[in-house]
């Protein structure tokens, strides 16, 4: 059996500091997948690359934005009915900074 990088303990630690509330049976996947994912990373690392240029593009197509022309545009009626939610004429969004004080 090879080496285990990452044990179960781990990820929920990193679980629980995302806030993010897995099952048993799910913390035993994702310990699984993310074990395979670094053992993917350390393979690649032992590929030798001596001589391979950079590539930091896979594709040859350049420049495929649009001209930056700013555009009036004032239809806030049209941008919030858009939105799933919305208060006193703004997009309504969930709370993701706790500011509780209670470290949950």
């Amino acid at each position: 059996m090879a080496e285990e990088r990452i044990d179960a303990e781990q990820v929920a630690h990193v679980a629980s500091l995302a806030k993010l509330e897995f099952t048993p049976a799910q913390l035993e996947t994702f310990t699984g997948q993310l074990e395979k994912i670094i053992g993917m990373f350390e393979e690649l690392s032992t590929v030798d690359t001596t001589g391979v240029p950079v590539t930091s593009q896979v594709s040859d197509r350049r420049n495929a934005l649009r001209a930056d022309v700013a555009v009036k545009s004032d239809d806030r009626a049209a941008l919030l009915a858009n939105a799933p939610e919305t208060q006193n004429g703004l997009i309504k969004v969930p709370a993701i900074i706790d500011e509780s004080g209670d470290g949950e």
